[in-house]
C-alpha cells in the first residue's frame, strides 16, 4: 500500500454514486424482476471505467471500482455465497430508536428500504467465486488508463456479514464467525493475488455496538469485536498487513449517533487487527473531536491512518483550508507520513442512496485534493 512519503495522499472509503441507469438495472435485478444478465455485466464494466476516470479527474490517488457492482457494502454476499436462505433480518439502532419519526425517514431511505438480509439457514460456502474475479478484471481494466497511485477493493469483514444476516444454522456466534471467514477468504485472496490492495469494512467493530451488541456491557462488547478481529486475521492470514486496510465506522446514515461507542473505548483491539491502514471517520460532528485520542494513544509501529477529511452525509463541500487543517491534526500527532485522507464513508452505501448529490460528491472530492496539497506545503516545503 502507497504511503504518504513526499505528500499527503487522497483516497475515500469506498462505495460512490452509481449512474441512473444502472440504478434501475439492479433495482430490477434486487426486486426479482428479469435482467439481462450480459447487459447489466456490460453496464457495470462502462461504469466502473467511468467511476475511476471521475476520481482520477478529481484528484484522488487511491481509487476503486465504487462498488458498482454490488448492491451494498455488505448484502452482495448473499449472491455470492450459500446458507443465506433464511426470512429477513429486522434491525434496531439504540440512537434512532429515541427519534422514531427520524427513523422512519432513514428507514424509509430508496435504498436502505430495499436491503434484503437473509438470515443463515445452511452451511456456508463459495457459490459465485467467479464474482470478485470479474470485480477485479472490470477495475484493473479501468485503472490501465489512468495515472492514479493505486487500485483498492472493499469486501465484507467476517463480522459485518453476521451483524447483517442473522445466524439460525450455526451452533453459536463463533462458529458462524469461522465459517463466515473461511468462505470470504476466497474473495480475500482474489483481490489481493491481483495486486490490488484489498479493504475490509468492519462496521460491526463501532457501529455494532448501538445494533448488534446493544444488550452487552461495554465489557461484553471488547470480547465479542475481539471475537470479530480474530476471524478477520485468520481469514486473511495469506495476505501481507501492508497490502490491506480497514474501514472502521459507526454507521452510515443521518442519524444522531449519540449511541456511538467512544473510539477510546475500542482503539486498542481495533489496532490488533492485520490490516495496516485503519480508515474511519472523522469529520462528521460525532467523531471529528476524536483526534485528540492520538495524543494519549501512540499509533502501533507500520499501522497508518486514513481519517475521514469530508462527510459522507452532508451536501457542504469541506474549505480546502478546513481539509488541510484536519489532515494536519493528524499529521502532528502521528507523524505525517502516516497519514492519508480520507472520506468518513461511502456516498453510495445502497443501491438508490443518494444523501450527497452526485456532482457535489465529486466537488468534495476536489476539496479534498485542494486540501492536501495545502496540507502538503505545510508539511513538506
Amino acid at each position: 500500500m502507497k504511503r504518504s512519503t513526499e505528500r499527503f495522499l487522497t483516497t475515500h472509503t469506498g462505495s460512490l454514486p452509481r449512474p441512473d441507469d444502472l440504478i434501475r438495472m439492479m433495482y430490477a435485478k434486487e426486486e426479482g424482476v428479469p435482467v439481462d444478465v450480459q447487459a447489466l455485466a456490460a453496464r457495470v464494466r462502462t461504469a466502473v471505467a467511468e467511476v475511476v476516470q471521475k476520481q482520477s479527474n478529481a484528484g484522488v490517488d487511491l481509487v476503486n471500482d465504487g462498488e458498482l457492482s454490488k448492491p451494498s457494502y455488505a448484502t452482495y454476499i448473499k449472491d455470492r455465497l450459500n446458507g443465506f436462505g433464511g426470512t429477513g433480518n429486522t434491525f434496531v439502532y439504540q440512537d434512532l430508536a429515541e427519534f422514531p419519526k427520524l427513523a422512519q425517514r432513514v428507514f424509509g431511505d430508496p435504498g436502505r428500504s430495499r436491503r434484503k438480509t437473509p438470515a443463515c439457514n445452511a452451511p456456508i460456502s463459495v457459490r459465485d467465486a467467479a464474482a470478485a474475479r470479474t470485480d477485479v478484471d472490470n477495475l484493473k481494466s479501468a485503472l490501465s488508463g489512468t495515472k492514479t497511485a493505486e487500485g483498492f477493493m472493499s469486501a465484507a469483514s467476517p463480522g459485518v456479514v453476521s451483524l447483517f444476516f442473522r445466524n439460525d444454522h450455526y451452533k453459536d456466534q463463533d462458529a458462524y464467525l469461522e465459517a463466515i471467514a473461511e468462505a470470504m477468504r476466497d474473495e480475500y485472496e482474489t483481490v489481493a493475488k491481483a495486486g490490488l490492495v484489498l479493504q475490509i469494512d468492519c462496521p460491526d467493530l463501532g457501529m455494532g455496538r448501538h445494533i448488534q451488541y446493544a444488550d452487552l456491557d461495554l465489557k461484553e462488547f471488547r470480547r465479542r469485536i475481539g471475537a470479530h478481529i480474530a476471524a478477520l486475521n485468520h481469514a486473511t492470514r495469506n495476505i501481507a498487513p501492508e497490502q490491506m486496510r480497514l474501514h472502521l465506522c459507526w454507521g452510515n446514515y443521518e442519524g444522531p449517533h449519540h449511541r456511538d461507542v467512544p473510539l477510546a473505548d475500542i482503539v486498542d483491539i481495533v489496532f490488533t487487527a492485520r490490516p495496516q491502514a485503519i480508515s474511519l471517520e472523522a469529520a462528521n460532528p460525532r467523531h471529528a473531536h476524536e483526534y485528540t485520542l492520538f495524543e494519549t494513544v501512540k499509533l502501533p509501529p507500520g499501522k497508518v491512518l486514513i481519517p475521514g477529511v469530508i462527510e459522507s452525509k452532508s451536501n457542504f463541500i469541506e474549505h480546502p483550508e478546513l481539509i488541510a487543517q484536519r489532515i494536519g491534526r493528524y499529521a502532528r500527532l502521528v507523524g505525517r507520513e502516516n497519514v492519508i485522507a480520507g472520506s468518513d464513508c461511502g456516498y453510495g452505501t445502497w443501491v438508490g442512496q443518494a444523501a450527497v448529490d452526485p456532482d457535489v460528491v465529486w466537488a468534495k472530492m476536489a476539496a479534498m485534493a485542494e486540501g492536501a496539497r495545502i496540507a502538503t506545503k505545510q508539511f513538506w516545503n
